[in-house]
């Protein structure tokens, strides 16, 4: 993998060495074992991950198993972005232990750390975040999942769907409205374990790039008050957080995917014969090249520029929002033009072109689909103003 970008300023000597670590780790171990469905092979990449080390970056607090007392960033989208280049699922497993834990390292208190944080870095226990629902998706605030304080206990009832890691996760991050205020300030998090009474997969969920999710739903569900996390009423707050953390790294994870399709594509232009000469002697596939190049590196850019500032302790509302947008949207571009070079090889099941071109939509959607991050850069821009 290309690792000239990490000569910039924006990174340590640290960055430069894990993300060789994680290469080489990624290129021995990292491939798409015969026989196992999509919810075992998902368990063995997080054992694997946590068996070499590498969930440690996905969360906050040395004593509770992680690499630091708070989430490097730039870690985080190192280690994305080069697993991202190997295996789409890979970078999947990875992701959704920090994502679903994200809450945790940031708001848990001591108890809940202690419990939950340790084994999500080993990769014992693995993790959800649950805030999409039904009818509210990009609009939280909609949410109708509801959670009644009942003495000592609070009792969720409703539905989350699109959830990551639904079906196989040992614990959920679950936001539900518990009615402080309207809108987005009357939600509240919680930590619901998957064997809780109440709590129940309603539906597995098959997409274009098979990884686990679900449709989830709560029927009375009984929950200690210990398990909520913060104050009522945060859970806006806590949702949000946790996605400025790891909205940059979707970015990198689209990065990942992209340098993977210009490798690909470089590849097959320099050793495809077509009319006595190579398909990389034709101006056209030069040229295609050379916009596939400077995208991936446009898209390098802002993302390591969001996530140095936020390992600075700025806020990064804007510049992750263009980091997002930039690498899914170029990444799209990427590796459709990847595709093309292959021509009809790069339509056949199991071409990595192939697998890349089913793994990059869904990045355009999640975490923010396009459009709002567009709303997002315009309202800050206007902010500022």
């Amino acid at each position: 993998m290309d690792r000239q970008h990490l000569e910039l300023p924006f990174f340590e000597a640290r960055h430069r060495e894990l993300a060789a670590a994680v290469d080489a780790w990624a290129g021995a171990h990292v491939h798409h074992p015969a026989g196992l469905g999509v919810d075992d092979e998902c368990r063995q990449l997080v054992r694997q991950l946590g068996e070499a080390g590498h969930l440690r970056h996905a969360v906050a607090g040395v004593a509770q198993g992680g690499s630091a007392e708070v989430i490097d960033t730039r870690s985080i989208c190192i280690l994305r972005e080069t697993l991202a280049f190997h295996h789409g699922l890979a970078d999947f497993a990875f992701a959704m232990q920090g994502l679903g834990s994200g809450a945790i390292s940031l708001h848990g208190t001591p108890a809940q750390r202690e419990r939950y944080l340790p084994r999500v870095a080993r990769g014992d226990a693995i993790a959800a975040f649950a805030l999409s629902e039904p009818h509210a998706g990009s609009d939280v605030a909609a949410m109708a999942c509801e959670a009644k304080a009942e003495g000592d206990h609070y009792v969720l009832d409703g539905e989350k769907t699109w959830i990551s890691n639904g079906g196989i996760a040992d614990f959920y991050v679950l936001f539900a409205r518990t009615g402080e205020a309207p809108g987005a300030r009357g939600i509240s998090a919680f930590i619901v374990d998957a064997n809780t009474p109440g709590f129940e997969i309603a539906e597995r969920i098959d997409v274009i790039a098979p990884h686990p999710l679900a449709r989830l739903r709560m029927n009375r569900c009984r929950i200690p008050t210990s398990q909520r996390l913060g104050d009522p009423g945060q859970g806006f707050k806590i949702a949000m957080q946790t996605l400025d953390i790891f909205r940059t790294s979707v970015a990198a994870a689209a990065l990942g995917f992209a340098r993977r399709a210009l490798h690909e594509g470089l590849q097959r232009a320099t050793q495809r014969q077509m009319f006595s000469q190579r398909l990389a002697d034709f101006q056209l596939t030069q040229a295609k090249l050379a916009d596939m190049a400077t995208t991936v590196d446009s898209a390098a850019l802002l993302t390591y520029r969001a996530a140095w500032q936020r390992d600075q302790g700025e806020t990064v509302t804007k510049q992750a929002a263009m980091a997002k947008m930039a690498a899914t949207e170029g990444a799209q571009k990427v590796i459709d033009a990847a595709v093309q070079l292959f021509g009809g090889e790069g339509v056949r099941s199991g071409q990595m072109v192939e697998s890349l071109y089913r793994e990059i939509r869904a990045l355009r959607i999640y975490e923010g689909a396009t459009e709002v991050q567009q709303l997002i850069i315009a309202r800050e821009l206007l902010r500022d103003l």
